[in-house]
C-alpha cells in the first residue's frame, strides 16, 4: 500500500490452451508397396503391438475431450487395417473430421463406397513422378503408378475429394511442375508436398535430400502458382 491508496495486483490471465487441430495417426506398418523413401521402412505384415479396434476407439474417446481435430488415417497403407472403415465411422461420430492418406492402389468401387460411408471426406494419395517410370522407381512396385491413377479415377467417379502428396527430392524436384500439371489433369483439389524424413527406408537417401535454398524457391514457385490447384 502507498500512502492510502492500495496497491492491487492483477493476476495475470490464463494461457489459453492451443486447439488441437490435426492428428496424423499412422494406425498400421503394413504395407503393399515397398517405397524407398519410406520413413516407417513398412512392408506387408503383420506386425506385432499394433493398436486393436477397442484401443483405437479408446484414444479417439481421449482425444474428443481435448477437441475435434482433422484426424488423417495413414500408415503404411491404412486399407490394409480389416477393422478400418469401422475406426472411421468411430471418429466420424465422434465429430471429427476424418480423411486418410493412401497409396490408392487397393481402391475399389466398393472401398469408395465403404469410405464415403464412413465419414471420410477426403483422401490424399502419394504421387513422386509424373509418368510410371520416375514414381515406380520410388515405390520400388511396378505398376504402382497404374494402379493409383486407376484407384484415382475410381475416387473421382465415386465423387469423394482428393488431394495428391509428393515427397520431393534431389531426384524428382525438377519434375514437381510435371506433377502439379497431373494433379490438375486429374482433377485434385491440391498437391501437397513433403520433404524427405531420413528415418526409417529414408536414411539411406539422405544424401538425396534438397538444399534449405531449393525448399525456398520450390514454395515461391507453388505460391505463384497456387491458383491452379
Amino acid at each position: 500500500m502507498k500512502g492510502n491508496t492500495p496497491s492491487l495486483s492483477i493476476p495475470p490471465s490464463p494461457r489459453s490452451t492451443p486447439e488441437l487441430r490435426m492428428i496424423a495417426w499412422e494406425l498400421t506398418r503394413s504395407c503393399n508397396l515397398a517405397c524407398m523413401h519410406c520413413r516407417a521402412s513398412a512392408e506387408f505384415g503383420p506386425y506385432e503391438n499394433e493398436l486393436s479396434t477397442e484401443e483405437v476407439f479408446r484414444v479417439m474417446d481421449e482425444i474428443a475431450v481435448v477437441g475435434k481435430p482433422v484426424i488423417i488415417l495413414t500408415g503404411g497403407e491404412p486399407l490394409l487395417r480389416q477393422d478400418i472403415f469401422d475406426l472411421a465411422l468411430y471418429g466420424t461420430n465422434k465429430g471429427f473430421r476424418m480423411v486418410m492418406a493412401t497409396n490408392g492402389t487397393l481402391f475399389t468401387e466398393e472401398t469408395i463406397g465403404k469410405m464415403k460411408a464412413s465419414g471420410i471426406q477426403r483422401i490424399s494419395v502419394s504421387i513422386d513422378g509424373p509418368d510410371a517410370e520416375s514414381h515406380d522407381a520410388f515405390r520400388r512396385v511396378k505398376g504402382s503408378f497404374e494402379g493409383s491413377l486407376k484407384g484415382i479415377a475410381l475416387a473421382r467417379e465415386g465423387g469423394l475429394e482428393f488431394q495428391i502428396n509428393t515427397t520431393i527430392t534431389q531426384v524428382n524436384l525438377h519434375l514437381v511442375p510435371d506433377i502439379l500439371r497431373l494433379a490438375v489433369q486429374l482433377g485434385a483439389v491440391a498437391l501437397h508436398i513433403f520433404l524427405l524424413v531420413p528415418t526409417g527406408r529414408g536414411k539411406e537417401m539422405r544424401d538425396q535430400e534438397i538444399s534449405p535454398a531449393d525448399y525456398e524457391k520450390t514454395l515461391h514457385w507453388f505460391y505463384d502458382h497456387r491458383e491452379q490447384v
